[in-house]
């Protein structure tokens, strides 16, 4: 590797190599001179370089590993008034900062993949802040972000599907990374969504769902008898069904007969 810098198992580091993919991610946005990015795990900047190859406004890069951190700094952030690179673990970034810089902000990133999950819950608090954005992911992942029934489907695909659009991209394979993971890739798109219902008690509510998907393949019966929720309000048809079977007007229906 660059500048013989050992590469991290404890940081999820896999850096991408194939520049077709590299291109992609920053291909599927809408770049201009007013656009701010901000990166996640930039490794050894090859994602970070192609974006300064934008007429990008603004670039943000957060890399938790200083030796990397430093090494990217050096090569591609000293003279370069359009990067900042903050070696900071971005789970523990306040994003009222972000504000201060710019009302919106597009994410490009090759996540790391034992932390996926609590980066998208990050990005669902700090929606707000949010254009658009292209992430690397685990493909079971992504697959599961995108299902609408069966199998793989459970609250994460509910929560996710709320607040953002998502569109799968390229499959990427083991050989594009160095080192190679031991999984299969997906490159996704996402925009907050703009026709958001308002859920009432919303904090409630996925908890709510939570408990439904508690075992996906019992039935809605066998999984509110495990909770406070009076269940003899929903019919015998509706206790019947898994929650794998329902989308989410049925189970705001639920909730409002329910709450």
């Amino acid at each position: 590797m660059n500048n013989h810098i050992r590469i991290k198992k404890e940081f999820g580091q896999h850096f991408l190599r194939d520049m077709n993919v590299v291109k992609d991610i920053t291909y599927n946005v809408k770049i201009d001179e007013n656009t701010y990015i901000f990166e996640i795990g930039c490794g050894d900047g090859v994602l970070t370089k192609e974006i300064l190859n934008t007429c990008m406004a603004k670039l943000w890069v957060f890399e938790i590993d200083p030796e990397w951190s430093e090494y990217v700094y050096k090569s591609l952030g000293r003279d370069n008034q359009r990067i900042d690179i903050f070696t900071e673990n971005i789970l523990d970034v306040d994003f009222s900062r972000f504000k201060e810089k710019s009302e919106k902000w597009t994410l490009l990133a090759n996540l790391p993949y034992q932390i996926t999950f609590p980066i998208l819950h990050m990005l669902q608090r700090n929606i707000s802040l949010l254009t658009e954005g292209v992430i690397m992911v685990q493909e079971e992942v992504a697959q599961k972000i995108v299902k609408k029934s069966g199998r793989g489907y459970g609250f994460p695909s509910l929560f996710f599907q709320h607040y953002f659009d998502w569109k799968l991209l390229n499959k990427i394979l083991p050989g594009a990374f160095c080192p190679p993971p031991k999984v299969d890739s997906r490159l996704m798109h996402f925009r907050p969504r703009k026709d958001l219902v308002v859920i009432p008690n919303e904090e409630n509510f996925w908890k709510f769902i939570k408990l439904c998907f508690k075992s996906p393949r019992r039935t809605l019966l066998n999984n509110l008898k495990q909770t406070h929720y009076d269940y003899s309000k929903l019919s015998e048809e509706t206790l019947k069904l898994r929650s794998q079977q329902m989308n989410i007007q049925d189970f705001l229906k639920l909730w409002d007969l329910l709450r």
